[in-house]
């Protein structure tokens, strides 16, 4: 893609953005990051990665420091961040990904403030096997040895809540809407159309932003890009979405279910693998218009998504949010007629058609996430495997004798029966590597026994005054 600077004038501040055509970035030089930095009045630059779990940290340096980094120069220590090295041998290298650097349009006006998002290596010039990039780059340079990109578009969805005088979150929300509703009904709109505008002026390509079904649960959308990209751009979405939250007096949320009796937040990922400049999913000759390459996937998929919900639903929360009756996936199954299954396939055909995988959700790492689903298909694909038969009834209406006959299996329902299936799985084993797979089933391990030997408050409620 030829280089090419884009400058907008927003509230007589230029900033300058990434262009996104087809889910790519723009391809900077470090000359062009110095001279945009210069001429913008950037003082602060974050160096940004995630650890193991997902959460985003960073390292800020001021404009002085940039040329250093941008020479990979840049050292942290790796022992403090989850999942990464010990204490004997803590000292990492921050290379920042050019392609990534932007402004964040919300910063002040004077010592403006930028971001690179950057691969993570260790002293001799290897990458980190831990890092998630690296991790997600693997399984890409795996679909790729085989002809394949994947393009994902996520859907993720937060709760906008109050905040007490501490400014401390509440589980107040800040409107009573739901599904699609406006304001003044949907108080949160304003904050919402700020948070697009931001993601705008950073690059996105936003789609829709609506109201959701829960009262102060909101979804925007952004257009597909591939892998690598859309898991950066989940990762700088809920920083964003925070952010910008944080400016208008509420608290964002990306916890699965952080209400009883209303539903939870997922993260729904669609998914298609294009080969030589086509889609690989579709055939118009078939009865449904996908192809042999859409089928293999979705059994590939099917088939480890049990021992993949560690990653997916990475939370004890995670599962309270995977139950009937709130619009969550429950049961193993896919459809192209009806949205009650794991997999749906929507309607689109021809170079929209896709699968959409529906049990993800927002606490996860999005680099993890891809990794282990491409991994799936992709083994679906080399071994050709088949699918069960497409399920076109709402499942959460069959019996259990129903869903026996057609052998629908049940998600795990708990985080501690999601490890018991990683802890044997060859395939997440091969995506995080054998020394972040241990770690990972450790640190879910200590979660789930954390909250188990909690006592909470349901039980206080239900016990305490009878017995």
């Amino acid at each position: 893609m030829d280089k090419i600077n884009i400058l907008v004038n927003i509230k007589d501040t230029t900033i300058v953005l990434l262009e996104n055509k087809g889910g790519d970035y723009m391809h900077y030089s470090k000359e062009d990051i110095l001279a945009m930095v210069e001429e913008n009045g950037v003082k602060f630059i974050r160096l940004q990665f995630t650890d193991i779990l997902g959460t985003l940290k960073n390292v800020a340096i001021t404009d002085r420091q940039l040329e250093k980094a941008l020479n990979n120069q840049c050292m942290f220590d790796g022992s403090s961040i989850n999942g990464f090295v010990r204490v004997e041998e803590s000292d990492m290298y921050l290379r920042p990904d050019l392609d990534t650097f932007v402004i964040f349009p919300w910063r002040p006006q004077q010592g403006k403030v930028a971001r690179l998002i950057c691969d993570v290596y260790m002293p001799d010039g290897t990458p980190f096997e831990g890092d998630p990039r690296y991790i997600l780059k693997k399984a890409i340079n795996k679909a790729e040895a085989m002809g394949y990109t994947m393009n994902v578009g996520p859907e993720c969805e937060f709760f906008l809540f109050e905040v007490d005088n501490d400014g401390n979150p509440t589980l107040k929300t800040n409107d009573k809407g739901s599904y699609f509703d406006l304001g003044p009904i949907d108080l949160g709109e304003n904050a919402r159309r700020d948070m697009t505008l931001a993601l705008e002026d950073m690059g996105f390509e936003i789609e829709t932003s609506h109201h959701e079904v829960a009262a102060g649960q909101n979804e925007i959308d952004f257009k597909y890009a591939d892998a690598l990209v859309t898991a950066d751009n989940v990762t700088t979405f809920k920083y964003v979405v925070k952010s910008i939250a944080q400016r208008h007096g509420l608290y964002a949320t990306f916890m699965p279910k952080p209400l009883h009796g209303v539903n939870g937040s997922g993260m729904h990922v669609n998914i298609s693998l294009i080969k030589d400049g086509k889609n690989a999913f579709y055939n118009e000759e078939d009865q449904l218009g996908l192809s042999s390459v859409a089928y293999n996937f979705i059994a590939g998929v099917l088939k480890h998504i049990k021992e993949i919900c560690p990653i997916t639903n990475p939370l004890v929360n995670s599962y309270k949010r995977l139950v009937p009756d709130y619009e969550a996936p429950v049961y193993i199954a896919w459809s192209a007629k009806n949205r009650s299954p794991l997999i749906r396939v929507p309607s689109a055909r021809g170079e929209g058609t896709r699968i959409e995988f529906r049990s993800p959700d927002p606490s996860s790492n999005p680099y993890l996430v891809l990794a282990c689903l491409l991994l799936a298909g992709l083994e679906g694909i080399k071994d050709n495997l088949e699918p069960p038969k497409c399920i076109d009834r709402n499942i959460f209406n069959l019996s259990r004798e129903e869903r026996k006959r057609e052998n629908i299996e049940n998600l795990p329902e708990s985080l501690h029966e999601a490890i018991a299936y990683m802890q044997k799985s060859d395939l997440v084993k091969e995506a995080l590597g054998k020394n972040t797979f241990e770690y990972y089933i450790k640190a879910k391990e200590v979660e789930w026994d954390n909250y188990r030997t909690q006592v909470h408050q349901w039980e206080i409620n239900s016990y305490l005054s009878k017995y």
